[in-house]
């Protein structure tokens, strides 16, 4: 699992084992509450493929889902 800071949300890219391949997926947290997730974003050939995918995800999550700042 792979977790960064990003605008005040926690995020984090999944990599999930599934025979040769992984499974990609993201999780945005904030304030240690659970805020929203993405399910399954494909099969990767690689841990860090799957993880970054994932990571991007919440990336256009956040900036997606910002409030403006007035």
């Amino acid at each position: 699992m792979d977790a960064e800071t990003y605008k005040g949300y926690s995020i984090w890219g999944h990599a999930i084992r599934q025979g040769h391949a992984y499974a990609g997926s993201g999780t945005v947290t904030r304030n240690n509450k659970l805020v929203e997730t993405s399910g399954v974003l494909g099969n990767f050939e690689s841990e860090d493929e799957a993880q970054l995918v994932g990571l991007n995800w919440c990336r256009a999550w956040v900036d997606s889902h910002e409030e403006g700042d007035g």
